[in-house]
C-alpha cells in the first residue's frame, strides 16, 4: 500500500509514541492514500510543504476500518468525543457527548491501524451541530461525504510503525494547494447550509431520540 503524509517537513522515520493525543484517533501518525490531500494538509497553514510518500506493509496487521459496513457513523463520533478536546457548551451537548462516548466508543488499543473519516475544523463543526441536536444523524451522514473528504490512515501501534518505509517527497506549494484546501472547505460549508435547511423527515434519528429510546450500538436504524 502506498501511503502519503502531508507536513512542513520531510520525514524519513516516523516515530511511534509521538503526535497530538487530541488528534481525531488520538497519537499516530495520519496518512492518506491521496497525494494531493497530502499537499492539502502539508499547507495548511498558508507555508509551503511535502508530501511524504511511504510504502506500508499492512499484510496481517489488526485493522479497524471505521467506514466498513460492520461499524456506523455513531463509533466514529465516539472516537473524536474521546480525543477532540473542544466541544459546544450546553448540557444536551455534554449529556450526548457522554452517552456517545458510553455506548458507542471503541476500544482501539488492540489494533494496529484504524480507517476512518478525516475531520477538518468544518466536519468536526459538522459533528458538533448533531451532537447539540441542530441536525439528524441522516444529516450528519450526508453532510460527512461533503467536499470529497476523504479517509485517513493513522499507523497506532509500534507494529504499524515497524512496517512503514520512506520512498521519497514532493514539494506541495502553499500558492497552489492551501487555496484548494479553502475552496473545498468553503464548499463543504456551503453544501452543508442546504442540507441544514432541508425539511426535516418525521422519521429522522436526532440525538435526543437516540438518548431516549436507549439505542445502543448494533441498531439497524443506525445504519443509513
Amino acid at each position: 500500500m502506498i501511503l502519503y503524509h502531508g507536513s512542513e517537513n520531510v520525514i524519513e522515520k516516523p516515530i511511534y509514541g509521538c503526535g497530538k493525543r487530541t488528534n481525531d484517533y488520538g497519537r499516530g501518525f495520519y496518512c492518506t492514500k491521496d497525494v494531493d490531500m497530502a499537499k492539502e494538509w502539508a499547507c495548511g497553514d498558508n507555508r509551503d510543504g511535502w508530501a511524504n510518500k511511504y510504502e506500508f506493509d499492512i499484510k496481517g496487521l489488526n485493522v479497524l476500518d471505521l467506514n466498513s459496513d460492520s461499524y456506523n457513523i455513531l463509533n466514529w463520533l465516539a472516537l473524536l468525543a474521546k480525543n477532540r478536546t473542544y466541544w459546544q457548551n450546553g448540557s444536551i451537548s455534554f449529556n450526548a457527548k457522554k452517552y456517545i462516548e458510553d455506548n458507542f466508543l471503541i476500544d482501539i488499543s488492540e489494533y494496529d491501524v484504524v480507517i476512518g473519516y478525516r475531520a477538518d475544523d468544518s466536519y468536526f463543526s459538522f459533528a458538533q451541530d448533531f451532537v447539540s441536536g441542530v441536525i439528524s444523524l441522516n444529516q450528519l451522514s450526508k453532510a460527512m461525504r461533503l467536499g470529497s473528504l476523504g479517509e485517513q490512515v493513522v499507523l497506532i501501534s509500534e507494529r504499524s510503525f515497524d512496517r512503514i518505509k520512506f520512498i521519497d517527497n514532493t514539494l506541495a506549494s502553499s500558492s497552489e494547494y492551501y487555496y484548494k484546501r479553502a475552496k473545498r472547505d468553503s464548499l463543504a460549508r456551503k453544501d452543508y447550509t442546504r442540507i441544514r435547511e432541508e425539511e426535516a423527515d418525521i422519521n429522522d434519528l436526532y440525538m435526543l431520540d437516540i438518548m431516549r429510546e436507549e439505542i445502543r450500538d448494533g441498531d439497524s436504524r443506525l445504519f443509513l
